[in-house]
């Protein structure tokens, strides 16, 4: 059973997220909150799996809640997950470096959000496609030509190709499917590039796989 706690400042939005994720079966949702300042009490009092966290708040916004979460060691357990109508880079920015795993918006279809759920519970890094795409944008704006990362180079030719598809915005499911791997071996090649380049989480190489040229249009 996967376990969710719910921060959102809108009645309307917590009630259709948690009927929405009734219908699965294996999620429940334990508590629910307005604000950051109550979701951080709710989550340290619930400890759940996976948090679906507003970015624009009163009292307290998703940012801060969210790096108050993550440098609670109770905490090290649970996912955050920003769910917002907001895509602006500086929210995507600061969300994943205040810790959480995962960055999707609102219009995310039902069941792609409830497989976030799953997915977030479980360890992986999510961001919605076009999320992907402004980091993508990000990258791609700043100065200078690709510059190949020296760490690459403790990369297998496989790896390499694995990363290229991180930083096209591919699931684990979808790097499996093009690649012709299990699910099971492309989350450990998506495990061992983590390693080998020391990188915090997916969006880190999703620019790494930018600036270094390996993303082909």
């Amino acid at each position: 059973m996967t376990t969710v706690v719910l921060v959102d400042d809108q009645d309307l939005v917590r009630t259709g997220l948690r009927t929405l994720l009734s219908r699965d079966e294996a999620i429940r949702v334990v508590a629910e909150a307005t604000d950051g300042r109550r979701g951080v009490e709710a989550v340290r009092r619930h400890r759940p799996d996976v948090v679906l966290m507003d970015l624009r708040m009163p009292v307290m916004d998703g940012i801060e809640a969210t790096r108050m979460i993550r440098a609670d060691d109770l905490l090290a357990g649970t996912s955050v997950v920003v769910l917002t109508t907001f895509d602006d880079d500086r929210d995507i920015v600061e969300a994943i470096r205040a810790g959480a795993v995962g960055y999707l918006l609102k219009n995310t279809p039902r069941d792609e959000l409830r497989s976030a759920v799953h997915r977030a519970a479980s360890g992986e890094r999510l961001l919605s496609p076009a999320i992907t795409e402004r980091l993508m944008d990000m990258v791609a704006t700043g100065p200078g030509a690709p510059s190949p990362d020296p760490r690459l180079a403790f990369l297998s030719t496989r790896e390499l190709e694995v990363l290229g598809r991180i930083g096209h915005g591919d699931t684990n499911d979808e790097i499996a499917a093009r690649l012709h791997l299990s699910p099971a071996t492309a989350r450990t090649y998506v495990s061992r590039i983590l390693a080998k380049l020391g990188a915090r989480d997916r969006p880190e190489l999703v620019v790494i796989a930018h600036r270094s040229g390996l993303v082909v249009e």
